[in-house]
């Protein structure tokens, strides 16, 4: 598959491996957090400290980007020129970015992110991107080589202003939706409410169709499998029009095939097992002009979106309009996005207890669309939004408060959706700058990091009773007390982090003692080892120093 290439592109294709492990530290929440999460700082160091529990959980994410327009003035979704992403550029590509056109700084700042967020995407999930002609074919192009060309879904184009400016006779007044999904993703069914069907029986309503296919195309010399006789009973109308029909002779029934099209034998649909299958409960005979047919009942209310999205729902008029809703009608964000565009997204890539993220999270509104949309259906969705900019608080986290609790007096009053969140800030690292762990962090830290590099997995703490008993040199397990240093059990394999933030410890046959669960083989951290390695041969037993500065004790 052909790749591209760009200045610096060599210092970032790997460099979400070097960002570095950071913790998430809690501030406050509102209302019902239910997991919720607002992160402020960096969204590459957020992303990295978000796979520890979520590698492989999101199910839809959302992204609004910079859209690299080239102003010079920083707004949200338009240029890269923000001071912290000029500073990070430097630090990572180094000499080199001085040299770097605007759109290679784009490529540069997002390719390491595209490829922590195809890291947290679930293998059923989906990623939606806004971008606009700036940088939609560098963007497929980086997408393809991340996501893999075979999981791109489609561009879909979006009215989104209705006052554009010209630009040389041509108004620009649309933008795209670039969507790409994971191996094992399938669309949600949409359905229209609204749809009057023709008919209704018990069941509920339903239009007619003809079994046969009325492309000749498709006929008895290269279908022969399809074409095969039905009887019709004339004297047993099982419903208005409706007939009884059959695949065997009956005595006074009338036999009939697929009517003729221009002097060709068409053929039916369907093959005779399946016709089998639905006489007489989904297929039935009906008198037409010159014979009989097969209909069928079609109850299907579900249709397919067009790559065309006009609604003046998702645009950004719609979106400026929601959002001063909220801020006492005040423009507080430029180019917000509507929470319509978004809850689309949402109705095609979520389920009701779906993990949804946005690391570009702007004032807010893929929150606003996941609270809403909870409401309207009763799901469950989790939102996670991460902001690097200062406005993190009185912008997007305010919004989300008063979409919750709701906001406005008497006619401008807007109900609230109920729920809450947690508001984050990026913490310490869990290495040192000497390569060794940050204790400061905290014993559960490191316990979920080190089960994350371990096994990809998120940590929950899992813990067992155990003894051991010698026997041949072999450990056995007959339960007794608590080991409080096990991480959990993951593919037959036994984890154990053996640290005290206070005292050195020692992988010994004492230690062994505590252990109780049986396992195919043990990986324990501790700082020192005395077993022997044959001993920890025979009993399947990996040690694994902890990498921390000892000679403080």
């Amino acid at each position: 598959m052909p790749t591209l290439n760009w200045i610096g592109k060599d210092a970032v294709v790997n460099h979400h491996q070097q960002v570095p492990f950071r913790t998430l530290e809690r501030k406050y929440s509102f209302g019902n957090a239910d997991d919720n999460m607002i992160i402020h700082g960096d969204n590459l160091e957020a992303l990295k400290a978000l796979l520890p529990k979520y590698e492989g959980r999101i199910k839809c994410i959302y992204i609004d980007p910079p859209y690299n327009t080239g102003n010079e003035g920083w707004v949200y979704n338009d240029n890269v020129n923000s001071p912290k992403i000029k500073k990070w550029l430097g630090q990572v590509v180094g000499k080199e970015t001085d040299d770097l056109t605007r759109h290679d700084k784009w490529l540069c700042m997002m390719y390491p992110r595209l490829k922590l967020l195809q890291k947290l995407l679930s293998d059923d999930g989906a990623i939606f991107i806004s971008i606009d002609d700036n940088e939609l074919f560098l963007l497929k192009c980086i997408c393809d080589e991340i996501f893999g060309s075979s999981n791109f879904l489609c561009n879909v184009c979006i009215k989104n202003d209705s006052r554009a400016r010209p630009y040389d006779s041509i108004s620009i007044s649309h933008e795209y939706l670039v969507i790409y999904t994971g191996n094992g993703f399938i669309s949600n069914q949409l359905h229209d409410k609204t749809k009057k069907f023709q008919y209704s029986d018990e069941i509920g309503g339903y239009d007619l169709y003809e079994l046969r296919n009325r492309n000749s195309d498709f006929n008895i010399d290269n279908r022969p499998n399809l074409y095969y006789p039905f009887w019709v009973n004339p004297n047993n109308e099982i419903e208005k029009s409706l007939f009884e029909i059959d695949l065997v002779e009956h005595n006074g029934w009338i036999k009939f095939y697929p009517q003729e099209s221009q002097g060709i034998k068409t053929v039916w649909r369907w093959g005779k097992e399946r016709s089998q299958q639905n006489l007489n409960t989904l297929i039935f005979g009906k008198k037409a002009t010159g014979g009989w047919q097969v209909v069928k009942k079609y109850r299907d209310d579900s249709y397919a979106l067009p790559s065309v999205w006009d609604e003046a729902e998702f645009s950004s008029d719609r979106g400026t309009l929601t959002l001063k809703k909220y801020f006492d009608n005040k423009r507080v964000f430029s180019f917000p996005k509507s929470p319509e565009l978004i809850q689309r997204c949402l109705e095609l890539a979520s389920f009701k207890d779906s993990i949804v993220l946005d690391s570009f999270a702007g004032s807010g509104t893929t929150a606003h669309a996941v609270l809403n949309l909870n409401k309207q259906d009763g799901g469950n969705r989790k939102f996670i939004l991460v902001e690097m900019e200062d406005y993190a608080e009185n912008i997007t986290a305010e919004r989300v408060r008063r979409v919750i609790k709701g906001y406005g007096k008497d006619k401008n009053a807007v109900e609230g959706t109920g729920g809450g969140f947690t508001f984050y800030e990026l913490g310490e690292t869990v290495f040192n700058a000497d390569g060794y762990l940050n204790e400061a962090v905290g014993t559960e830290k490191l316990r979920e990091y080190l089960w994350y590099t371990e096994t990809h997995e998120p940590y929950v703490g899992l813990s067992y009773n155990g003894s051991r008993n010698e026997n041949d040199g072999r450990l056995s397990h007959c339960g007794s007390p608590t080991n409080n240093y096990l991480l959990g059990n993951h593919n037959g394999t036994a984890y154990y982090f053996y640290y005290e933030p206070d005292r050195t410890t020692t992988l010994d046959k004492a230690f062994l003692n505590t252990i109780a669960q049986k396992a195919e083989q043990y990986v324990i951290y501790a700082d020192n080892c005395l077993l022997s390695d044959s001993f920890m041969q025979l009993n399947h037993i990996v040690f694994k120093k902890i990498p921390r500065d000892i000679r403080k004790f």
